[in-house]
Order: structure tokens, then sequence, then C-alpha cells
């Protein structure tokens, strides 16, 4: 039996990439990186010492994990990493504890890095 739902998802993962994209720079150390990129957000919710309700939002990149490649080597985003969206820069960071990337599909081929812009260029 084939796997159809696994068929679909990565059929759905290809129209993403192919007609929701934006051309991005994925920089790490001064070295940049051209990508295409689904931009989304995500809203995150904390409690401070005092039991008050923090909430915060990332504007998200979404990128194909493959095409994610610094100097010949595939690299997973962290903290201090940068993606420049036109004239804007945004640090990649961990929001209210969560980690600053997750995996975005059941097959794992499309990471969602969490930001927060820093600056303009």
């Amino acid at each position: 039996m084939t796997d159809l739902l696994g068929k679909a998802a990565d059929w759905l993962e290809r129209q993403r990439h192919r007609h929701l994209t934006t051309p991005v720079w994925f920089e790490r150390d001064g070295r940049r990186v051209g990508l295409q990129a689904t931009v989304g957000r995500t809203q995150f919710e904390s409690t401070d010492q005092y039991g008050h309700v923090l909430r915060s939002e990332s504007r998200d990149f979404l990128v194909r994990a493959a095409d994610l490649v610094v100097d010949g080597a595939a690299v997973l985003p962290r903290p201090g990493d940068l993606i420049i969206e036109s004239d804007r820069r945004y640090e990649v960071m961990s929001p209210a504890g969560e980690p600053e990337w997750r995996w975005s599909d059941v097959n794992q081929t499309t990471l969602r890095i969490h930001t927060r812009q820093i600056d303009e260029e």
C-alpha cells in the first residue's frame, strides 16, 4: 500500500515553496545564503513570577531544511543568526523559553524559524 498522506504532504510542501515564498537572506557569522521563505507568525504565552500572563509574537520564516547550507554544510538555525527580508533584519531567537526553530511538517523537510525584528538595513 502506498503512503497516500505522505505523498499529499510532500505535494503540499512543494506548492508552498513554489507559490507562497519570498526571497530572504540567512546570515551567520557574516556569511549570507539566499533562501525562499514563507513568512508567518507564532504567538507565545508565558507567566512571570507574579502570575501575570505575558504574550509575545515572533515573525517566523518557513524554509526548506535542505536549502539551509552555509559553506557547503547543512546547518540548523541558532540564536544570533539573522534573516534579512527586504530592508528589515530579524534575529533568530527563542521566545518565551521555546526553541528557536521547530519542524513545520511531518516529514521534517521544512523549518519554522522564530525571529524578532532588530533593525532595518
